[in-house]
């Protein structure tokens, strides 16, 4: 009998030491591993015209990542305060300006249909009124990036040590949607720490812990 469980505990950490050689030499992935995923959101909101071209700041949007475990996700009225005036892309906007010129009319209002998203969860009319009786809706977004619930993570330690977003979620000013670009792993946090406590973030020395119950107490 002892034999026998002897067999399976080593037949056990067979597969898992296979599954992890799989992973690192054939991109398959371990459970919990999301490196790649890049959910469809309800609102086609893209980093790169909105963080890329437009340069807004990742904390005027995710201001709670200074003051909070969490970066959080913004309010739509975050959203209103540029698409109260923001209503389509210029090139929409242009055209149909041209369009009415040349049948001697005033333009229409041009909405997006991904802007309208908004008006509607808010439950805005055309004039950007309250609908009356009619409930708001919140935008159901989808998280990309998900830790396991015994591991602990706080963004303002991060922040207050000088680490830029991207260092842990690629260059998020380039992407259409974003996707997860690290494995955030165990051992990947590890290594970055040991890292900046050899090198330093932005040329300030930190002291990055690397015991267990950093993250896991």
């Amino acid at each position: 009998m002892r034999n026998r469980i002897v067999t399976i505990v080593l037949a056990v950490g067979l597969l898992f030491s296979l599954g992890a050689l799989l992973a690192g030499h054939h991109g398959m992935r371990l459970p919990g591993n999301q490196q790649g995923y890049a959910p469809r959101q309800p609102i086609a909101f893209s980093h790169r015209l909105h963080a890329g071209e437009l340069q807004i700041s990742c904390f005027y949007c995710h201001y709670a990542a200074q003051t909070s475990r969490h970066a959080g996700i913004p309010a739509a009225s975050i959203c209103m305060n540029c698409h109260r005036f923001v209503t389509a892309p210029l090139g929409a906007i242009r055209a149909e300006d041209e369009q009415a010129k040349q049948e001697k009319r005033k333009p229409r209002r041009v909405v997006s249909a991904e802007i309208q998203k908004i008006y509607d969860a808010l439950a805005l009319d055309a004039d950007l009124k309250p609908i009356p009786g009619k409930a708001r809706v919140p935008i159901a977004w989808i998280k990309v990036h998900n830790l396991p619930d015994f591991v602990y993570f706080d963004h303002r330690a991060h922040i207050t040590a000088g680490v830029a977003c991207q260092r842990c979620h690629g260059a998020v000013e380039t992407m259409e949607r974003v996707f997860q670009v690290e494995s955030l792993a165990m051992g990947w946090c590890v290594n970055c720490h040991r890292k900046v406590n050899a090198i330093g973030v932005g040329g300030r020395r930190v002291h990055a812990p690397t015991d267990c119950a950093t993250c896991h107490y």
